[in-house]
């Protein structure tokens, strides 16, 4: 269906809802490198107004990748509540970004429509929003996942301990996980990146995590970021894997690109799901996503990247995942130029995914060639906190020495707990409490009274 709007008499039209969609979206270089980006501000703002006119019925009668091409697609078809759906059914994009703003949609009511709201309305709904619309509904969507402990409870905010190695060195990556820990950092994973994905050397860093963990009775859980197939392998050895981990993209074909389909992660989470590993819940997915994977695998059909991106959430979604995390600022930015496009995307990819009923994280990252530095990674923090994200990265000076980029610091989750009067997930607080690593307000405790812990390990 072809679209048009006029400004000053000049006719802007648009082939279908897909461009559309791309021409609305704030500017970004990915979309400019698709060749799919508005020509100018003017045809920007054109495509908004064309945007905030349509129907929201139209995004189920007008898919972006047609449905017998693409699994994605069909799984949002099918996944879709027709019945929540209807108390909106009769909404523009444009109204629905009023009625998400108003008091009557509060966090309740939106719980009720994360299968009724589809990726694609999420995305558009998006591209309306100034950034403080993004943080006030986002922070309306508290999500609730468990495993050995409670993240993403509201007054709390956890982080991924991500003690990365260049060469997986043992003592390497247990010295970082021991100063995370000292800094009441790993509630919500302690996640290791491996230097080679095979199945020996995740075993190895499975089980040091595990050690660990049980050594001190960590109620955490542990992830090594290896290739699904490669964790299957390691659940049918008897490895301790707590938590499966994939990235994953927005089309068939850019999770083609990764090695998955929907069938191969079916197999994962039943896989997973069968140790019973979990304390107090049994969410035992980790996805990680980015703007801009399926531009970079050729696989976005012409879909602007933070539509392809908030595809990906309905492939999440369909897992019950425990953690899913935006790495924003990863991909580079020949897709994320500056510090103003990573904090946009940012906080989109965190709207979306909330609005969607995910327990959205984000990796606050960029890349050493990109045009921004720690003030807009300080930045970004923060308006991540106050839209209520439920996790960030954790990692020894902010300065990841295997992957090579940066991102936060141990230090900065406690900047962030400390303005915002945040607390880790209830169960690992009263860990950190235990083992005297804080006190009853919180606060760190005197380095003196951590002695006990460095003394066990080494």
């Amino acid at each position: 269906m072809a679209y048009q709007h006029t400004i000053r008499n000049k006719v802007y039209s648009f082939r279908d809802l897909k461009d559309v969609m791309a021409k609305a979206t704030p500017f970004r270089t990915g979309d400019a490198l698709a060749g799919i980006c508005a020509d100018s501000y003017e045809e920007r703002v054109a495509a908004q107004m064309t945007l905030a006119d349509i129907p929201l019925k139209n995004f189920l009668n007008e898919a972006l990748v047609p449905y017998e091409d693409d699994e994605v697609t069909r799984l949002i078809i099918d996944s879709h509540d027709a019945a929540a759906f209807e108390p909106i059914s009769h909404l523009t994009i444009g109204e629905l970004r009023d009625w998400l703003l108003s008091d009557e949609a509060d966090g309740k009511i939106l719980e009720g429509l994360k299968w009724a709201i589809t990726p694609e309305m999420t995305a558009a709904v998006s591209k309306l929003m100034r950034n403080q619309d993004l943080i006030a509904v986002a922070k309306k969507c508290a999500v609730i996942t468990r495993f050995r402990n409670t993240i993403g409870l509201r007054g709390h905010f956890s982080t991924r301990l991500q003690p990365n190695h260049p060469t997986d060195d043992p003592k390497g990556i247990a010295a970082s996980m021991i100063d995370g820990l000292l800094y009441g950092s790993g509630d919500a994973v302690i996640g290791i990146n491996p230097a080679t994905d095979s199945p020996a050397a995740v075993t190895n860093l499975l089980n040091l995590i595990d050690t660990l963990r049980l050594q001190f009775d960590i109620p955490t859980q542990s992830c090594v970021l290896s290739h699904v197939t490669t964790t299957i392998g390691l659940i049918n050895s008897g490895a301790p894997v707590d938590l499966c981990f994939q990235s994953i993209a927005g089309t068939q074909k850019s999770n083609a690109s990764f090695g998955i389909d929907l069938k191969i992660l079916d197999e994962a989470y039943d896989a997973t799901l069968s140790l019973n590993r979990g304390t107090v819940g049994n969410n035992v997915m980790y996805f990680e996503t980015g703007q801009g994977s399926a531009l970079s695998a050729n696989a976005h059909h012409g879909i602007d990247q933070q539509t392809c991106e908030a595809r990906a959430y309905a492939v999440a979604r369909k897992y019950n995942p425990l953690l899913v995390n935006t790495v924003v600022g990863f991909i580079g930015p020949e897709y994320l130029y500056d510090g103003k496009q990573i904090i946009r995307a940012a906080l989109e990819d965190h709207f979306c995914g909330k609005l969607l009923g995910l327990p959205m994280g984000v990796d606050v990252c960029y890349t050493n060639h990109a045009e921004a530095d720690s003030d807009d990674m300080d930045n970004l923090l923060t308006l991540l906190g106050v839209a209520g994200c439920n996790f960030v990265m954790g990692i020894p000076g902010s300065d990841d020495i295997m992957l090579s980029y940066q991102s936060t610091s141990f230090h900065d989750a406690l900047y962030l707990r400390k303005v915002l009067g945040l607390r880790p997930a209830p169960e690992f607080a009263a860990w950190l409490l235990k083992q005297g690593i804080t006190d009853v307000q919180g606060k760190l405790a005197h380095t003196q009274n951590m002695s006990k812990l460095i003394e066990h390990l080494f």
